[in-house]
């Protein structure tokens, strides 16, 4: 399933890129990148049925209108032709840059970036485990050694019990692996992150929302295919969306985003083995659901990782897909 879910999401990047192509092309020189990551994308979309090629393309239709709407830079190049459309390589997004769409135009160094996601709302899929400094890795800042002293005795409990199953334990026939590792783990996980928190003077909230979207303003565009329609959310925290274009204006100004300096509540969600919930100032709520991302068990577990609520000010919305 995650195969599949992946290549489809690889396929909805090659529509909404050739859906911005289709809207703008009459009127200006616009240049495709055919780079690898390209290539990977188009062939995950060539070998989807017909229906689900349709539905792609209607959902990225979707969001070429409403961006049109928003980036003036889009439809009115002013002399900065041509307009570049490329996608970006996942070993970006490893590095912190969540864009998968990028949209240049070289002459006025104006670029914008999409992260487009079908149909999940995830933002990251981190990893835990015995030898993972989640707090380097996140924040800059390294992880204490008492919170190693907590995990790693928990996974080398896992490594066990895969070397000496060679490989084929399931974590389905371990009677609580809820008590056993994933509370535990959280447990320790929190404790933590308030102590990074209580120890550099309150830079660690920041800090989780750029590790979580990446330092560059982008628009996120979520295909939901059971309703037909297409979110799109402005993330943007350098102010350097929805720029003007020869005169021509938005017809929405899109707020700058706000940070979040302090957190007021981490916990778990109520009633849950698995999930944790992470309140900040600003309007930022993060939710963490751990999970074994395999049948079998392995020697660490994985994050599901949205932004439950954003800032107030964000600009969202939403477009159908059908009547155009």
């Amino acid at each position: 399933m995650a195969g599949i879910q992946t290549n489809n999401g690889k396929a909805f990047e090659y529509a909404c890129l050739i859906a911005l192509y289709q809207h703008l092309n009459q009127e200006q020189e616009i240049i495709i990148r055919d780079t690898p990551q390209y290539r990977t994308a188009k062939r995950f979309f060539d070998n989807l049925d017909e229906v689900m090629k349709r539905n792609l393309m209607l959902a990225g239709n979707a969001s070429a209108r409403v961006l049109i709407r928003l980036e003036p830079q889009l439809e009115y190049p002013n002399r900065n032709v041509p307009l570049i459309l490329t996608l970006q390589t996942d070993a970006e997004g490893i590095k912190g840059d969540v864009r998968d769409v990028l949209c240049i135009r070289r002459q006025n160094e104006w670029e914008i970036g999409l992260s487009c996601k079908h149909n999940h709302f995830a933002v990251k899929h981190s990893r835990l485990s015995g030898t993972i400094d989640f707090g380097r890795e996140w924040f800059g800042i390294p992880c204490s050694t008492e919170y190693f002293q907590t995990v790693r005795p928990l996974f080398n409990e896992l490594r066990g019990l895969k070397e000496n199953s060679y490989g084929q334990a399931l974590w389905q026939d371990l009677p609580n692996k809820e008590g056993d590792y994933y509370i535990p783990i959280l447990l320790a996980f929190m404790k933590e992150l308030k102590k990074l928190d209580a120890e550099n003077n309150g830079v660690i909230p920041e800090r989780l929302i750029h590790y979580l979207i990446g330092q560059n303003d982008f628009y996120k565009v979520i295909t939901i295919d059971n309703k037909r329609i297409t979110r799109i959310q402005a993330v943007n925290i350098n102010g350097t969306l929805n720029r003007k274009s020869a005169g021509h204006s938005s017809m929405v100004d899109i707020s700058k985003l706000k940070l979040p300096s302090r957190f007021y509540h981490i916990d778990f969600v109520p009633n849950s083995t698995n999930t944790i919930e992470i309140a900040c100032d600003e309007g930022w709520t993060i939710s963490l659901r751990i999970h074994n991302a395999s049948s079998r068990i392995e020697p660490s577990l994985k994050f599901d990782i949205n932004l439950v609520s954003l800032p107030s000010s964000i600009y969202s919305q939403v477009e159908p897909w059908d009547n155009y």
